[in-house]
């Protein structure tokens, strides 16, 4: 087995630590299980980002009814180009 670079083109930096701490075969229910960590980490990370997008416009749950109110697309077709 080649040794896993520090740096590569072809992976992130986030992919190459993943592949060096997981360079062996793992049973299938870890590999599930590090699956939805993985997703429960990103998922919490875009919600805090979420929120704090929330705050800096103000936004209050009245403003959400009201979007859901809004019709925001357009109905005319594209154009062509």
């Amino acid at each position: 087995m080649q040794p896993i670079p520090e740096t590569s083109p072809r992976f992130s930096n986030l992919q190459l630590e993943l592949l060096r701490l997981y360079s062996r075969d793992l049973p299938e229910a870890d590999l599930v299980e590090i699956k939805h960590l993985l997703a429960r980490y990103f998922a919490e990370k875009l919600t805090r980002r979420a929120d704090q997008f929330w705050e800096e416009k103000g936004w209050t749950d009245d403003t959400m009814e009201e979007f859901l109110r809004t019709k925001m697309r357009s109905s005319s077709p594209p154009q062509p180009q």
